[in-house]
């Protein structure tokens, strides 16, 4: 099994040394504009199959799409983050520019490949890259809710004082600061509602982390995160490429589903070896229900600036 990675940078590269790390895919390819930038990590992961006990072949490519041929996925991370003085409609300009000429050039050379797209604005480079190749809508997957609930569980975790492999939770909604929506409602400790260990104000801090939860670290780093959105994105790709159907929120396209159509925002679903199996419907309370309603709202408005590119 073949995927295939462009941006090699680091939520790229993090992603290929996971994929690799955890024998998920055979083959990795990682493409980059950079001359011998992708080459570059990707003998540097490959110099570590001895020490780490994997066999995955990983080589990277400058701009040669050719060395993508018949990948199985395809994961988009390139782009460029916001700079001071830049504005949102200035970034989605460059990025969509970006993404769109990408995933064109992957479709070329892979015409059977799930799309996991990873850019941001995440949600908006979603659907620029459904509604520009024309692809059933099964096979264009954006990551961010995955990472989100990932998130949402670590801080679960940590007001808990319990393992985070014993908690379940998602997140649902736009991929960002003030539209991402985490369902603590439903949140659980083995099987035990979290409301049972935590209070109202614990449970309203846990969700107000994990919505600044990129912004938090990119104030620590100074840049954006990328060990948990590299991994999140192999955690998906696992799920593709081994039938695992495993039910993870992701942005996709809706056509009536939660009362939304025409736009690609984070929902549950069942991910397996088509790509969405299945969204799933989960029923919403009023509050939930108002919350992801604005929240598609400011992810509409958003793919709005995408008119000059789609035409």
């Amino acid at each position: 099994m073949k995927v295939t990675i462009v941006g090699a940078g680091n939520v790229g590269a993090t992603c290929a040394d996971a994929i690799a790390y955890r024998r998920i895919a055979s083959e990795i390819v990682l493409v980059d504009i950079r001359e011998g930038f992708a080459e570059g990590k990707a003998l540097d992961i490959m110099q570590t199959q001895t020490t780490l006990g994997f066999n995955t072949k990983v080589s990277g490519s400058t701009n040669d799409y050719s060395k993508t041929a018949e990948s199985d996925v395809v994961v988009i991370t390139s782009g460029i983050p916001r700079k001071p003085g830049m504005t949102r409609e200035e970034l989605i300009g460059i990025n969509a520019g970006i993404v769109k000429s990408v995933a064109e050039s992957l479709l070329q050379h892979s015409p059977k490949a799930v799309f996991v797209i990873v850019s941001n604005p995440m949600d908006t480079m979603t659907y620029l890259t459904f509604k520009s190749l024309g692809l059933p809508k099964n096979r264009i997957i954006g990551m961010g809710g995955t990472l989100d609930s990932s998130r949402f569980k670590t801080y679960l975790s940590l007001a808990l004082d319990k393992p985070a492999n014993d908690i379940q939770g998602m997140v649902i909604g736009g991929h960002g600061d003030t539209t991402m929506i985490p369902l603590t409602r439903l949140a659980s400790y083995n099987g035990v509602p979290v409301s049972e260990f935590l209070s109202a104000a614990e449970l309203e801090k846990v969700s107000a982390d994990t919505m600044v939860g990129g912004a938090t670290l990119t104030a620590l780093l100074g840049t954006s995160a990328w060990y948990a959105p590299g991994a999140s994105v192999a955690f998906l790709v696992d799920s593709i490429l081994n039938d695992q159907k495993k039910l993870i929120p992701c942005s996709v396209y809706l056509e009536g589903e939660y009362g939304q159509s025409d736009i690609c925002i984070g929902v549950p679903c069942i991910i397996g070896k088509n790509g969405v199996e299945k969204i799933v419907d989960i029923t919403l309370n009023e509050d939930e229900k108002a919350k992801f309603a604005k929240s598609a709202d400011a992810v509409r408005a958003m793919n709005g600036d995408l008119k000059s590119i789609l035409g």
